[in-house]
């Protein structure tokens, strides 16, 4: 029965209020206290053990890393972090989920701030909606200052009023900070990956992503931090409680569904941030009997770095005129590429790929390094999507004579599929070059000797995360960036560039393992169809469709891919 004339102008009402809600504007003056990362680090436990272990290592270089490609790795180093801080925490995230495993680090942070430690917490805010919200609890803890960048107008608890907020400002809201580090007393920290959450600690039910982080320390750890400092300070970045007050988020907390509200947690003062813990007792005790790393015996590499780090202004102010970043202690240098070339010794100087303006985006940064390949690139990326410069880039490498091989998610591994449409269209041209491709497994067997993931208690799916790039075994590049196009002209992303034939050598076995065991190889048959043929091993057939996935989400995709450009997935 259609609606009366009071139910249309209910629903209309309705309507209107939505609109009204999720296309509010957000806070204008808004005070934002400038501060910045500690100014001497040799001076706390932490900087004391990285001088101690360089100088008995009579390292030539001053920073070192160590490769965490594990989920209990990852973990366990930023438990460690937390533990051993001293005067300051500060962790950049895209994605911070309300979850058993960042429940357990965020008690650590909190109990870091009740004594004494000054915490800074900086996250973007496209997934902190729902109970992702309750992690902005922490900034109403004492010693802890949280700020959301780029924020998402209108309601946290209405999916359909974030979506109109977006919607009624598209441009803006797909730009995301998409930087991850985690720092403690700017003497250490670890950079990658990953986000907080039980998938990207092993630790997820439905899924696992696989990941690889590098743990950081010494000189390098101090240009993490200025570009760390460079967010903070920055106008698109808002204090919550500029955004929502403590009420809010109570308010929000109790309309939780009914499977949430029948499953009550005793109270925990240390974990009141986050608000009621999740995940079943197993993945509880799997992330609680976690032991913290031992930091003082961890295998660093003494190698030359560089910070590559996209500009806070990637992405545009919502602030009146236009507003600028604030100038305090920006991240020294032009661009990305002017560090490398300043900061790596025995890296070229970075020229512009042919036909592309040379501009300061990380990505960018990278497809002019892969100017100067003479052998082999490897390179993992999750979400592949090349746009002109990139393809141009691989036709120059293969036209050197340099061996490319990448590694990306599979239909079935890609927990985003519609980005795989805009992979799947370029997948034919990169094969006619000469570009090996190669495309992850959706099932965990046989990743516990490739990517180090045993211990997890999750599901059995593999979702690949990882975003590496090894060239010539020599030089290798780790980070938040994938080669797509989101990444290159979006989303802010950073990363660290690490001369070392001993860590590219580490991570090109990796990989080389992945590619035989976990990974499906693409090939062009001779009438140019695809072809996949199975990992070595796995006892699996050929295949002349996209393995392990449904007739029905094939087509789907191939409805949709036409109506989705490059830039936007």
């Amino acid at each position: 029965m259609p609606p009366t004339h009071k139910g249309w102008r209910a629903w209309l009402a309705g309507i209107a209020a939505l609109l009204a809600t999720g296309c509010s504007g957000l806070p204008q003056e808004v005070d934002r206290p400038v501060s910045h990362a500690l100014t001497a680090p040799s001076g706390t436990t932490l900087g004391r053990l990285v001088q101690e272990r360089h100088k008995s290592a009579g390292a030539r270089f001053p920073s070192g890393f160590q490769l965490l490609s594990g989920p209990q790795a990852a973990y366990s180093s930023r438990l460690a972090l937390v533990e051993a801080a001293e005067k300051t925490l500060d962790l950049q995230y895209y994605a911070i989920h309300a979850d058993a495993s960042t429940e357990r680090l965020l008690t650590g942070v909190v109990a870091a701030a009740r004594r004494g430690v000054r915490v800074r917490v900086l996250l973007d805010d496209f997934h902190s909606t729902g109970r992702d919200a309750q992690v902005m609890r922490l900034a109403f803890e004492p010693n802890i200052e949280m700020r959301m960048f780029n924020p998402v107008p209108g309601a946290r608890g209405s999916g359909l009023g974030r979506m109109l907020s977006m919607l009624a400002d598209f441009k803006r809201m797909q730009q995301r900070m998409h930087n991850k580090l985690f720092i403690a007393d700017n003497a250490m920290g670890v950079s990658g990956g990953r986000n907080l959450g039980d998938a990207y600690f092993g630790n997820a039910e439905s899924g696992n992503f696989v990941d690889m982080d590098v743990l950081a320390a010494g000189p390098v750890v101090q240009e993490l931090s200025r570009s760390f400092d460079s967010y903070w300070n920055n106008q698109r970045a808002y204090p919550v409680q500029s955004l929502i007050t403590r009420k809010e988020l109570d308010a929000l907390r109790s309309s939780f569904d009914a499977s949430d509200a029948a499953t009550p947690a005793t109270p925990n003062p240390t974990t009141e941030p986050q608000g009621q813990p999740q995940g079943s007792d197993a993945q509880r005790a799997y992330i609680w009997n976690q032991e913290p790393m031992d930091l003082a015996q961890a295998g660093l590499v003494w190698a030359p770095a560089a910070v590559l780090v996209d500009q806070p202004a990637k992405i545009p102010s919502d602030e009146p005129n236009g507003a600028v970043p604030l100038p305090e202690r920006a991240p020294s240098g032009a661009s990305p590429l002017s560090i490398t070339a300043r900061k790596t010794p025995g890296t070229p100087a970075a020229a512009p790929v042919a036909g592309d303006a040379a501009t300061d985006t990380v990505v960018d940064g990278l497809l002019q390094l892969m100017g100067y390949a003479r052998k082999e690139l490897l390179i993992i990326s999750p979400y592949f999507v090349p746009g002109p410069d990139m393809l141009q880039a691989f036709a120059a490498a293969r036209a050197r004579g340099v061996r490319v091989r990448v590694l990306t998610n599979s239909l079935a591994s890609n927990d985003a599929p519609i980005a795989h449409v805009g992979y799947a269209r370029h997948r034919p041209e990169l094969l006619a070059m000469g570009v090996e491709l190669f495309e992850m497994r959706s099932e965990l067997a046989g990743l516990r000797g490739a990517f180090s993931s045993s211990g997890s208690t999750g599901g059995s799916r593999a979702m690949l995360h990882s975003k590496l790039l090894v060239m010539d075994e020599r030089l290798l590049a780790v980070g938040s960036m994938n080669l797509d196009q989101r990444s290159q002209r979006q989303n802010t992303e950073i990363a660290l560039l690490i001369r070392s034939k001993e860590l590219s050598g580490q991570v090109t076995e990796r990989i080389k393992q992945a590619l035989g065991a976990v990974a499906w190889e693409v090939t062009l048959t001779e009438d140019r169809q695809l072809r996949w043929h199975a990992p070595q091993g796995s006892d699996l057939p050929d295949s002349h469709t996209e393995p392990d996935t449904s007739l029905p989400l094939r087509l789907m995709l191939r409805l949709l891919g036409p109506l989705a450009p490059d830039s936007l997935l």
